[in-house]
């Protein structure tokens, strides 16, 4: 996989320009996310085995990191890092993140053209950093990386690769493995959900505003996203080229407890809720998931009873989503059909969710209420609720 160096060369399905975002970094696109684990190849190889990623990289001992182990896996533009701490390592962080959160997202790392500037920028505007701009090279050229801390644990690195041509970043080397099950049709991340407590979502929504130049895309109360029991709010933030777009929810006051506060209580904190994937055929993609043993929230069948009355002429057969649980909605620049998986860790924290648009730059609020149905029965189930 080569890497990419121009943003042209970098485009996705959806490109679209917020004005009111102040894209000062800029921010060019997701570079990876980077999951600590209690076993990072094992980790490495359920997400080939079942969403279809392919080896990438590998750094450990063999290549001089001594203090921990990363297995990377790729498909098309999404790049996930599992990484393990080696016992003798006097760095205890990763220990501690597992320990406390277990299986979960520390790095949601953001490809910029200047990682330097990027770090000055947010850094005088507020954030807290986490690394000073830092040069690693090896005979493929450099890589400069910076860090902030941004909500829970959960830190942003800024990657500048323009002047790198290795696999992955320096110490990393081309993980060759005989074992790279067929994609699928995982195309890019298209926006990664924060929870965080009661009372915090303005505070999370103005530090993206004010520190990263984020604009608010679309507010959601507890009128929108609501059931009998349960429900939240949310501020989805976006940078100005659209590409980077965090939603960040709280829990609501409900009947019985929501899903974000189910999250909260077993993340024990803040923390990256889901990571939402592009897919170009949806159905497709979903169908090999299943084979690969991918389970997902169950969607009532009545669902699909109203549903064409809602969102009007869609181009699949309502048979064949009603047989693999896809959820469909519209907007007024075209319509989204998503499916969202199980927790994909033993904590009911992290989950994917499957979405393919086809003109539409919502988040599917005309299927809030039966989402939120499925996840209660999913909740109740492990008595949670």
């Amino acid at each position: 996989m080569s890497n990419l160096t121009n943003i042209n060369d970098y485009t996705y399905g959806l490109d679209k320009i917020f004005p009111d975002a102040k894209d000062f970094l800029p921010l060019l696109g997701t570079d990876y996310v980077e999951f600590y684990v209690g076993n990072a190849k094992q980790a490495a190889h359920f997400y080939k085995t079942a969403l279809g990623f392919q080896s990438l990289a590998y750094a450990g001992l063999e290549t001089g990191m001594n203090d921990r182990t990363s297995y990377v896996v790729v498909q098309d533009r999404i790049k996930l890092v599992f990484t393990t701490p080696m016992p003798h390592s006097k760095n205890t962080e990763i220990f501690d993140h597992i320990t406390q959160h277990g299986d979960g997202v520390k790095v949601i790392a953001l490809w910029v053209e200047d990682a330097t500037k990027a770090w000055e920028e947010t850094t005088k505007r507020g954030a807290k950093s986490y690394m000073a701009p830092y040069k690693e090279s090896d005979q493929n050229g450099e890589v400069i990386r910076s860090g902030i801390h941004t909500y829970g644990d959960t830190i942003h690195i800024f990657v500048e690769r323009k002047n790198y041509n290795g696999t992955f970043l320096p110490q990393f080397e081309k993980w060759e493995s005989h074992y790279n099950p067929p994609e699928c049709g995982l195309r890019y991340i298209d926006h990664m959900v924060g929870n965080v407590d009661w009372g915090q979502m303005n505070v999370w929504a103005k530090f993206y505003t004010d520190v990263m130049g984020f604009a608010n895309l679309i507010t959601f109360d507890d009128k929108d996203i609501s059931t009998e029991y349960t429900a939240l709010m949310s501020k989805v933030m976006t940078n100005g080229n659209g590409r980077i777009k965090f939603p960040i929810n709280e829990p609501a006051k409900g009947k019985k407890k929501s899903q974000i506060e189910e999250y909260i209580d077993f993340y024990k904190g803040a923390g990256c809720q889901h990571i939402a994937v592009a897919t170009n055929d949806i159905v497709f993609t979903v169908s090999e998931m299943k084979k690969r043993g991918i389970e997902f929230l169950y969607v009532p069948g009545s669902y699909y009873d109203t549903v064409l009355e809602r969102v009007g002429d869609i181009d699949e057969e309502i048979e064949l989503l009603k047989k693999h649980g896809i959820m469909v909605d519209r907007d007024e620049d075209g319509y989204l059909l998503q499916i969202f998986t199980k927790p994909l860790t033993d904590r009911p924290t992290l989950f994917f969710e499957i979405i393919q648009r086809k003109g539409a730059n919502s988040f599917g609020k005309g299927n809030f209420k039966a989402l939120f149905e499925s996840i209660e029965a999913e909740q109740e189930r492990r008595g949670t609720l």
